[in-house]
């Protein structure tokens, strides 16, 4: 890990690194991915990540590249956490702001305190259906493939651990949070659950990934940064 505080190294891009960017909005995991796999083209080398953000997301995604992406799903499995934006009295399809609000709901009757005790529900073991508009595959093709073509989708409940879950903020209709959780927990359907728990309806707003095990989005490259690093040194064997 090398963090943007510093000087940057002398990277060493076969022999394996674990570059920590900070995606920006709109962008794909993939297209961070690409970024930095072209800029590094000549080296012919590997370059994955360590867990999806969705393109309505921002914050850290952990890179590997050569030797180091055989510790992917090791770094994969790690607890992450999240701050963001939910909001309270209204539901997407996607969940979030993929997609334009098809319902809305009175919450002139939900108080902090209601809320504050709905979100500790979902703190511990939970079943989580993941969103309709999402990069799960059943059957070979990914669940958002079928929404999109407005498919009706079969969903099936998996077991996250959502290690925390504080409210940090409530300013109606916006409910701000941390979230600290394991692997394959979707956010998305988080805000969904929240909404259903106040009897009303919610979608995620915003949402920043701050921390990966123990990597922090605080000591990550901006992307521009790191490919103009990379281009301007000629890093070792390019």
């Amino acid at each position: 890990m090398h963090s943007k505080q510093k000087d940057f190294p002398e990277f060493d891009f076969q022999a394996g690194e674990i570059l920590l960017v900070d995606k920006p909005l709109r962008w794909t995991s993939f297209d961070v991915v690409g970024k930095i796999r072209n800029t590094i083209k000549p080296l012919k080398v590997k370059v994955g990540h360590a867990g999806t953000l969705d393109p309505l997301a921002t914050g850290l995604l952990v890179l590997c590249t050569g030797k180091k992406t055989k510790t992917i799903d090791l770094l994969q499995a790690q607890e992450k956490e999240y701050i963001g934006t939910i909001y309270l009295g209204a539901t997407t399809p996607s969940y979030d702001l993929e997609t334009e609000i098809d319902q809305r709901f009175d919450i002139n009757n939900i108080t902090d305190t209601k809320i504050y005790e709905a979100a500790q529900q979902f703190v511990g073991e939970v079943q989580q259906y993941p969103p309709s508009h999402s990069a799960i595959k059943i059957g070979g093709e990914r669940l958002y493939e079928k929404a999109r073509r407005g498919e009706e989708v079969e969903r099936r409940p998996r077991t996250v651990n959502i290690h925390s879950f504080e409210i940090t903020d409530i300013a109606l209709p916006l409910i701000s949070f941390k979230v600290i959780c394991s692997k394959g927990t979707y956010i998305r359907s988080l805000a969904n659950d929240l909404g259903r728990a106040l009897h009303s309806g919610a979608y995620l707003h915003s949402l920043r990934r701050t921390r990966s095990g123990e990597f922090s989005v605080e000591d990550a490259y901006e992307v521009q940064e790191l490919v103009d690093h990379i281009r301007e040194n000629k890093v070792k064997e390019i």
